[in-house]
């Protein structure tokens, strides 16, 4: 019997070795393009595994006890690109988490997803990378663990994960890169820039299918989009957004021009 995207994808999900997990995430995507088996309906339990997998380091610690250094250092630019580093490997995991664990979406969803975990495998091996020519690499600083606190507390709901992690925690990303940019800029690295450049790109993307698949489930549970988001955003104690937000990316990444003017009036309410 042959296994199914959606039990890979959990079976991944639960891979603590970095590496590993990314040269899974690649098998997994080349092998569905070849043998596209979904089983979009079985409902996967994932009792017996340790979900998400995690690597012993890097040591998890609330945000404001993440070390901050001078940029113009290269211990002070490898910290920086070591957080970027711990995102994107929370995110291969929460693509491989929305593959295995919500039932009864359409095929492209899963295939979305699929999509989405290779790309930011590719952007963690990129950033884990340019550490290795530092240096360091990944683990060797502590980093904070909140953008999977989302994903663990919307488990129970797509349209909640789709609203509060792709729609809200990684579309902060889309205002932070350029900021994030012009700071490796300043020191030269040319090579960061080249990275944060592919990482901006593919991330609206990224966006994009979170806001797609919200407006998808919205418009199957006849709810209006803006509405139910503030619903979902105090329900689930999602953090309120500040500016400067990064307008033409939030546009290319699907939001309409009523949602940025409700999200630039709250950041300055």
């Amino acid at each position: 019997m042959e296994i199914c995207l959606r039990q890979l994808a959990l079976n991944h999900l639960a891979i603590t070795s970095p590496a590993d997990k990314v040269a899974a995430v690649f098998q997994l995507f080349d092998d569905f393009t070849i043998n596209p088996l979904l089983n979009a309906n079985q409902v996967y339990d994932s009792s017996q595994l340790a979900v998400p997998g995690k690597p012993v380091k890097p040591d998890l610690v609330p945000p404001l006890a993440v070390k901050r250094r001078a940029m113009h250092t290269v211990e002070g630019r490898a910290i920086a690109i070591h957080a970027l580093a711990h995102i994107e490997f929370n995110a291969i995991n929460l693509a491989l988490d929305a593959i295995w664990r919500f039932p009864d979406m359409p095929d492209s969803y899963y295939q979305d997803w699929l999509i989405v975990a290779k790309e930011e495998s590719y952007h963690f091996s990129l950033l884990n990378n340019h550490l290795h020519s530092l240096g360091y690499q990944y683990g060797d600083f502590p980093a904070h663990n909140s953008l999977w606190e989302m994903v663990e507390k919307t488990k129970d709901d797509v349209l909640a994960r789709m609203a509060l992690v792709p729609r809200t925690m990684e579309a902060r990303g889309l205002d932070a890169v350029p900021i994030v940019k012009e700071r490796f800029v300043q020191v030269k690295d040319v090579e960061m820039v080249r990275v944060l450049d592919i990482i901006l790109t593919d991330e609206i993307g990224h966006v994009e299918i979170g806001n797609r698949w919200f407006n998808y489930l919205c418009d199957l549970r006849s709810l209006n989009p803006i509405d139910v988001f503030q619903q979902l955003c105090v329900q689930y104690k999602a953090p309120t957004l500040k500016g400067p937000f990064n307008i033409p990316a939030r546009l290319l990444a699907g939001f309409t021009e009523n949602e940025l003017q409700v999200l630039q009036n709250q950041a300055t309410a």
